[in-house]
């Protein structure tokens, strides 16, 4: 097998860096980055050289570097790692820091490089193919801001505390109400956060208790819904793509199968 890479940035977050890739025979340097680099191992195991001592993450971990430390990087054996990084800069995780608490937070710390914590390293995995592949910016920003937020509060030196979640049935319905009217647009976090009167944090916990979703699978929901009664009354698979918000006929097709178990024209054929 050889080595792979894939390399980017998304711009609306900061120019953040992301890199998808399989190394074999490649190993890095010692070397510093000014952002974080955050990374979840899925397949074989990384070895590096980080404050003084030798650390090896295996497949479903998560390495951490915090921004300015001097590491090294490279297999463990012959058969190589396969690795999603993230490369964040600390206004990310301060922001994030700062939702979760509800106030002002310094730049979070992270004293463990290798942290066990399958729940949050599926979240971190969730959000690099998210960032990855076309989703909307709903489910990207909250799949930023919920992550972040997950990895600081269970595992930097200072974890803030989560305020409690109240009853916001009203600004929950209007969140609602927003988005089964407008799920062909490419609707953002912030909008519904200003809609809301909630902070993006805040709207995304107790959006999520009332309602059993985020709001990006509420959406998701709304469009299925809406594809599912064009489809059954004929309508060409890419054109319901088109009318119900969806990038491509592709897009589509994945997000129906995933939520209702079969094609776009599996399902077509099924209504006639």
């Amino acid at each position: 097998m050889r080595e792979q890479v894939k390399f980017w940035r998304e711009p609306q977050f900061g120019n953040l860096e992301l890199l998808h890739a399989r190394y074999i025979t490649h190993a890095f340097s010692r070397h510093t980055h000014d952002t974080y680099a955050i990374a979840v191992i899925e397949q074989g195991a990384e070895e590096f050289a980080y404050r003084g001592e030798t650390h090896v993450t295996p497949a479903g971990d998560i390495a951490i570097i915090n921004p300015g430390e001097v590491h090294t990087g490279q297999a463990v054996d012959e058969t190589g790692w396969t690795y999603r990084v993230l490369y964040p800069d600390p206004s990310i995780l301060v922001q994030a820091a700062c939702e979760a608490s509800g106030r002002k937070q310094e730049i979070p710390y992270f004293p463990t490089p290798v942290i066990q914590d399958q729940q949050v390293a599926q979240l971190l995995l969730r959000l690099h193919k998210a960032l990855e592949g076309w989703n909307s910016k709903l489910e990207q920003d909250c799949r930023l801001l919920w992550t972040l937020a997950q990895l600081i509060t269970r595992h930097a030196d200072s974890r803030p505390n989560l305020k409690s979640v109240g009853n916001e049935s009203h600004s929950v319905k209007r969140v609602r109400d927003y988005l089964e009217a407008n799920y062909t647009e490419n609707v953002t976090l912030e909008q519904l956060s200003a809609i809301a009167n909630l902070s993006p944090f805040y709207l995304l916990r107790t959006f999520h208790k009332q309602v059993g979703l985020p709001p990006h699978g509420y959406l998701n929901q709304v469009r299925l819904v809406h594809a599912k009664c064009l489809l059954s009354q004929g309508w060409q698979i890419s054109q319901v793509a088109q009318q119900t918000g969806y990038a491509d006929q592709s897009h589509l097709t994945r997000q129906f199968k995933r939520m209702v178990g079969v094609t776009p024209g599996q399902y077509q054929y099924r209504e006639q």
